[in-house]
């Protein structure tokens, strides 16, 4: 045997200098890797003019190595990998800040300071916010919101990304720490440490896993769950709850302590952020900008930066309302966000424990602490579903703004995972990127990450200057900012289409929005998940397959050609192998597979087939394969299996005939290791 070594892609491939004599190649030399097709083929064998295979083969002369000499290469593989790492064109694959930096520009830093200061307009009274959705003193949003936009500048691939808590990471959180400091902070530190390691394994694949029903449907929940929790800071009662159900019964036994002022500023505020949200979609003067006079120009970049600042616009007015009337003796007005600690947060570990609460008079022990472990144990799932979701978003943002340009989910892992490390040293909790901030960030002309950096600034400039002008800031106001955001977050618009194109998509949908309002939110996205996945399986466990009588052209011999339209696993192969039966039982007739669609197929599917080869013969009815993937032929030869294979159509005519010849003479026998690759005579 010599081994030949050429690359090539056909469809079927044509030598004008064929042997016209048969060749016959054994089945053990067909090993498929991926696409890369190793053959061994006989001196002076040649290749049959009618195979037809996938359209892009590469053929090399590997051969299967033991597990021995695959232990051996271990080493070599590990030094390759590490050499690829250090590789410069991965050291800017993985430091994105090294492919712009060079090329900044005082047009790109212009854009960048008026983007970044715009953002962070935005940031403050959210963040103020989003730590009211985590049950977590107001403070703690702000400590999430400048460190990590430092790093994601120099690991972060995409330009509009603003990290910072968001409004799902905040309900992500309440529900996993349950408004526990500690807890919150340690969150942060895990989940960041999770997806940095998601991100050095490649395992950003793994959101592919959430259908885009199945995110509308969490999306919209979330929403509502949101919403809801904000209702008691407009009404200025107390509730409590973590799913919709709880909440809105918590609401309801404690209507009767509404206050009316918060009620008023609470609903003014959302109508007012309605209104001003239209803002930035009133232009004034000819649709063309270059045709508008400056005071158009003007009034119109005016009106935008209103329409953008709205939130930091009410903020400061319902701050000032509230001040006037707490300084003149009204200190029970509104509920106000009360004492925010000036200064930055210490740089400290997170906390990997609780001390025991210790009355200080008696030395009495007022509530147990937790031990590391059992902080993990109490956090649970939200472990894994924080980092998923947190990259969910953070994608979103990226393909919302890409503009054709790849989106590397890896990077992104290794970006959040980072900055959401850096945010626990500095008592934040955890976060990712807003994809209204990144609407914000992509309107104000953002050119690069660097606009991060005068966020950040922005941020720390609060936290040192303006936290005693905070104190004043009522709750009902950081309320209606929050639900004037998430009602535009329930994903009606996308019910109709999807009725249009495929009805059953609703169902994972709406199960997972119903699951996710009845449910804690990890167990609600896994429902949805799982529903899709038992959507797929049975998609895949009933393939189609095409049935079509025919006739060979020379002696007339009537056949049955049937075509599955997919791979063969585990979960069809019965399926397969019933329909199979009741035509071949139906006709009596030869029988011809078509496996030109089957890429792939299973150790199980391998046993069924063998068994189908077995009835067939048991019956002594002819069964034949016809252009099978090498890659399956090695499946199917692992359990030894004994069937006739053909890359030809005429020599697999010829075959029907022949078989047809025997079996009418009653001396049809199974032919042992039988795998034939007939070429054209």
């Amino acid at each position: 045997m010599t081994d030949i070594q050429f690359n090539f892609a056909f469809q079927s491939v044509n030598n004008e200098n064929m042997d016209e004599k048969k060749r016959y190649l054994s089945a053990s030399g067909y090993n498929l890797h991926g696409s890369s097709y190793s053959i061994n083929i006989p001196s002076g064998g040649v290749v049959s003019s009618g195979y037809r295979g996938s359209n892009e083969f590469i053929l090399t002369d590997d051969t299967p190595k033991s597990t021995k000499e695959q232990i051996k290469e271990l080493p070599h593989l590990i030094k390759k990998k590490a050499n690829n790492i250090f590789r410069k064109k991965m050291l800017y694959k993985r430091l994105p800040i090294l492919t712009w930096l060079p090329k900044y520009s005082a047009q790109d830093a212009v854009g960048d300071a008026i983007a970044g200061v715009t953002v962070g307009l935005t940031v403050i009274p959210q963040a103020l916010a989003y730590a009211g959705i985590a049950n977590l003193p107001a403070a703690y949003g702000l400590y999430g919101s400048f460190l990590g936009c430092f790093i994601y500048i120099f690991l972060g691939s995409c330009k509009d990304v603003p990290m910072g808590p968001t409004a799902i990471a905040s309900l992500l959180t309440f529900q996993a720490a349950q408004g526990s400091v500690e807890k919150a902070i340690l969150l942060c530190f895990l989940s960041g440490c999770i997806e940095l390691l998601m991100g050095f394994f490649g395992l950003g694949f793994l959101i592919d896993f959430v259908s885009g029903p199945v995110s509308s449907g969490f999306t919209s929940a979330v929403a509502l769950i949101i919403l809801s929790s904000q209702v008691r800071d407009i009404f200025g009662i107390k509730a409590s709850g973590s799913t919709f159900v709880q909440m809105w019964s918590s609401i309801i036994e404690n209507i009767h302590g509404i206050r009316i002022s918060d009620t008023i500023l609470g609903l003014s505020c959302i109508i007012i952020l309605l209104l001003m949200r239209l803002l930035p979609n009133i232009k004034l003067g000819p649709k063309n900008d270059d045709e508008k006079s400056i005071v158009q120009k003007v009034i119109n970049k005016t009106l935008w930066l209103i329409g953008t600042s709205r939130n930091a616009i009410i903020v400061i007015i319902g701050g000032a309302i509230s001040a006037y009337f707490y300084n003149n003796n009204e200190q029970d007005m509104f509920k106000i966000i009360g004492d925010i600690p000036a200064g930055l947060p210490s740089f400290k570990l997170p906390p990997f424990s609780i001390p025991d609460v210790v009355n200080s008079t008696t030395g009495e022990i007022i509530e147990e602490g937790l031990g590391f472990t059992g902080m993990i144990s109490e956090i649970g799932s939200g472990l894994i579903v924080i980092p998923l979701i947190a990259l969910l978003e953070n994608i979103a943002i990226c393909k919302a703004f890409a503009n054709g340009r790849s989106i590397d989910a890896t990077q992104e892992l290794i970006a959040i995972g980072t900055a959401n490390i850096a945010n626990s040293f500095v008592q934040g909790y955890p976060g990712t990127g807003a994809l209204s901030r990144g609407a914000v960030n992509n309107a104000s002309g953002v050119r690069t990450p660097m606009g991060s950096l005068y966020t950040g600034i922005l941020v720390i400039l609060s936290l040192l200057f303006f936290t005693p002008y905070f104190f004043y800031i009522p709750k009902a106001a950081l309320g209606g900012i929050i639900i004037s955001a998430v009602i535009f977050m329930v994903e009606v618009r996308v019910v109709k289409p999807m009725w249009r194109s495929k009805k059953t998509d609703l169902v994972p949908g709406l199960a997972a929005f119903i699951a996710c309002l009845v449910l804690p939110l990890e167990i609600g996205i896994m429902v949805g998940i799982g529903i899709n996945v038992l959507f797929i399986l049975y998609h895949a466990s009933r393939p189609k397959i095409h049935m079509e009588k025919v006739i060979t052209p020379n002696k007339g011999v009537k056949y049955l050609l049937l075509t599955p339209d997919r791979c063969l696993i585990f979960p069809s192969v019965d399926y397969v192998r019933n329909l199979i039966n009741k035509h071949g039982l139906k006709t009596q007739v030869p029988l011809v597979i078509d496996c030109t669609h089957i890429y792939g197929a299973d150790f199980t599917a391998a046993k069924v087939v063998e068994t189908l080869v077995k009835d067939f013969n048991a019956r002594k009815q002819p069964l034949l394969f016809f252009n099978l993937k090498p890659s399956v032929v090695g499946v199917f030869e692992g359990v030894s299996l004994d069937y006739k294979l053909y890359y030809d159509f005429e020599a697999l005519e010829k075959a029907i005939e022949e078989l047809n010849l025997l079996a009418s003479t009653n001396s049809l026998s199974p032919t042992v290791n039988s795998i034939a690759t007939a070429e054209s005579a």
